[in-house]
């Protein structure tokens, strides 16, 4: 049952401390001893009032939202969040205490749920170890990138009349990628750019489709034969826009870091991204290429690392970073519209969990 605090009325009250006044000088003309007596009662009784009120402010089943002044409404809901603050401090010390005192026989802590460690189990889940997967690796359109047999050399371009930032971003990713070459497009259609390109050896096309003066997308083809995978670009930052950056990176070849590609399709996508570059990466540079894979989204990140002392290591990010979201996977190359496409992202219907991933 809710306890709800009645104000009194000033006039009522001020008629009180009328009637209280007239009772004290009506008893200290009777005698002093009496007098005193009746002062402390008094006393006892306003305590007692005060105590009944701080009560009141706190009743068990208080609610803020039953306050209906704005300020007193918002002043008591951060008391509130303080006071649970301290008590989970407080439980977190005693915990941390008790883990002390009982050393090895503690038991484990207890893991907090995400949506990562909740993920609803996918049938098509790659295990390393399976022999069939061993074989598709073996025999897929990048296995010469990883026996060595074949060096990537890639042609980055835009879409037509490109913006500043559109072409500064295209510089800055031909400078993480080794060998890697700029062209102008010059309003040639993809279909003609590819026959071209297959010509000159080179063995990716990336072209950076831009909105709003700003990149907005990616379409990343495997020459000759394909794949060709379409992503969404975003949270675009350049070298300028990075605080506390490292100077510009080196010609030398970056280690490259794939993490949580798990599934079938997860696994092409990451060989794609590594078959990018070099399979012998030059340690001397101390720079990584880190694609992380996290709730489908894919977080680009370029760093320079220095070891420190046996176990502290510092690293420091060169640039440029951007997030991008799988569109589709389409069987060779690039072919809008008689294109065979292995997957195409269906938002209303794969989103709707937000527990189930696809890469």
């Amino acid at each position: 049952m809710d306890i709800t605090e009645v104000p009194m009325d000033q006039h009522s009250t001020g008629k009180k401390k009328k009637n209280k006044k007239s009772k004290k000088k009506s008893v200290s003309q009777g005698g002093n001893g009496e007098s005193s007596g009746v002062e402390k009662e008094e006393e006892g009784e306003t305590t007692m009032m005060k105590g009944s009120e701080a009560e009141a402010s706190f009743p068990p089943a208080f609610s803020v939202s039953e306050i209906k002044n704005k300020q007193r409404r918002h002043f008591m809901f951060m008391k509130f969040k303080q006071e649970k603050r301290k008590q989970k401090l407080q439980l977190k010390k005693k915990r941390k205490k008790e883990r002390e005192a009982l050393g090895d026989k503690a038991p484990p802590k207890e893991v907090p749920k995400t949506i990562e460690n909740q993920r609803v189990y996918d049938e098509t889940t790659v295990d390393p170890e399976d022999e069939e997967v061993a074989f598709d690796e073996a025999t897929d359109e990048f296995s010469a990138y990883f026996n060595g047999l074949t060096n990537p050399k890639v042609l980055i371009t835009t879409s037509d009349r490109p913006r500043g930032r559109t072409m500064r971003f295209c510089a800055q990713l031909a400078t993480v990628i080794p060998n890697a070459h700029v062209y102008y497009r010059k309003g040639l259609a993809l279909k003609r750019i590819i026959p071209q390109c297959v010509a000159r050896n080179f063995t990716y096309l990336l072209v950076i489709n831009e909105d709003r003066q700003s990149p907005n997308g990616i379409v990343l083809c495997h020459l000759p034969d394909g794949p060709t995978a379409h992503f969404k670009v975003s949270s675009v930052r350049l070298r300028k826009e990075i605080r506390r950056r490292g100077k510009d990176p080196t010609e030398h070849s970056p280690e490259v870091i794939l993490n949580n590609f798990s599934t079938r399709l997860g696994h092409s996508i990451g060989r794609l991204f590594a078959a990018l570059f070099p399979q012998d990466p030059q340690f001397v540079g101390r720079q990584v290429a880190t694609f992380h894979n996290q709730r489908d989204f894919i977080f680009f990140r370029f760093h320079r690392y220095i070891f420190k002392n046996e176990k502290k290591v510092g690293i420091q990010e060169l640039g440029p970073r951007f997030t991008l979201k799988l569109r589709s996977l389409q069987k060779g190359t690039f072919d809008s519209k008689f294109g065979e496409y292995e997957w195409v992202l269906k938002r209303h219907e794969m989103d709707a969990c937000r527990r189930k991933f696809q890469l």
